[in-house]
């Protein structure tokens, strides 16, 4: 009799999980993607970071010397600078994230002499990609100091150690210790942002469908867009207050720099807000209930964690992951907070972001409100 009772009362409950797919597939998909997603983005093996060299001397030597870092793994020739100006444009922008000059009489120095040095740049906005550089630039440039060394003395016949041919000068901009608090702070207005906005938006209009309210401001001479922008501006309230509240606490008490302008850095997190606020309204018209729409919204902020480069690098992904991080827009805001709180940048430094992010925002925004119109009507 037990097992029976047991039995029917097991069967009740999963008719009743059969009759909600949308929060089966749900809670299927996400340990899915938890698994893909820790499997192949939570790793901190950095590789192929993009650098930009300025050749000065384009001598045989040089050309030896890229060859060197174009062999190994850890950097791609990305960029070849024209000017120091370039160059520093190209790290300010974040399109490089390492930059190599040589002089213009490396070669000459190096057969005359013996000896040369070149520099090497490292943006410090990203403690984890910065390290790794710092010492595969210096154990590249080690190597082959040793292979030179090594041809000298072959052909001289000496076997007594020299100084070596070839010194590599580093230096990180923007977080010269590599505190790792000046990388995660900023990253957590993004974080702040997206998921306070996203989710208290979608719960709270799906709280009033809940209760049964929302019937009664439909008839009211409220307009749906009066609807949609009374419910989502105090949420966007309260998501700039947190912003300049972490501002504050990380500035004064972790140290973190503010190098950008404040305004400019309030402007641009209102643009990514349309994203973030088109999110959660989006998932309220799919929700029925408030745990529907925080699943809904938590199948978007999960991969956004990972694949925005928010805790790894994305230099560290499989290419294929790096092509998925387009799609997320939380991957260019903190392109931009990150920049204009450590590396002071302008807008001009920031225009593909910025595009980017105009787009999603007007996109998402636009299909949740005429969908959230449809399901009013």
């Amino acid at each position: 009799m037990f097992n029976s009772r047991l039995s029917s009362l097991i069967r009740k409950e999963f008719i009743q999980i059969l009759r909600d797919p949308r929060t089966l597939i749900l809670v299927l998909v996400i340990p899915v993607m938890q698994l893909f997603l820790l499997g192949y983005a939570a790793t901190n093996d950095v590789r192929n970071v993009p650098l930009a060299v300025f050749d000065q001397d384009r001598g045989p030597a040089a050309r030896a010397l890229l060859d060197a870092y174009r062999a190994a793994d850890y950097f791609t020739l990305a960029y070849d600078a024209d000017s120091e100006a370039a160059l520093r444009e190209l790290i300010d922008g974040g399109k490089a994230r390492a930059g190599l000059v040589i002089p213009p009489d490396y070669s000459q120095r190096l057969q005359e002499s013996g000896s040369a040095q070149v520099a090497f740049i490292l943006d410090g906005s990203d403690p984890t990609v910065a390290s790794t550089s710092l010492s595969a630039a210096q154990l590249i440039g080690q190597d082959y100091a040793t292979q030179v060394l090594s041809k000298k003395l072959n052909r001289s016949g000496q076997s007594t150690s020299i100084q070596p041919p070839l010194e590599v000068r580093s230096q990180v901009w923007y977080n010269p210790d590599l505190v790792s608090a000046y990388f995660m702070i900023p990253g957590v207005i993004g974080m702040i942002l997206y998921a306070l906005t996203s989710i208290l938006t979608a719960s709270a209009i799906v709280r009033e469908r809940e209760r049964g309210t929302i019937e009664q401001l439909i008839v009211t001479p409220i307009r749906p867009w009066e609807l949609i922008l009374g419910k989502i501006l105090p949420y966007v309230i309260l998501a700039f207050l947190n912003t300049l509240e972490v501002l504050m606490i990380g500035s004064w008490w972790f140290k973190v720099p503010v190098r950008g302008d404040l305004l400019l850095i309030l402007l641009l997190s209102g643009l990514f807000l349309l994203s973030s606020l088109g999110i959660g309204l989006l998932a309220s018209t799919i929700a029925n209930t408030q745990q529907e729409a925080m699943l809904t919204v938590w199948m978007t902020l999960l991969p956004s964690i990972f694949l925005s480069g928010f805790f790894f690098p994305l230099e560290a992904m499989p290419k294929i992951l790096q092509w998925i991080s387009y799609i997320f827009p939380l991957r260019y805001y903190l392109a931009i907070i990150r920049s204009l709180m450590l590396k002071g940048v302008g807008i001009a430094s920031l225009t593909e972001e910025v595009i980017a992010l105009v787009v999603f925002g007007i996109l998402i925004m636009t299909a949740a409100s005429m969908r959230f119109r449809k399901r009013l009507d």
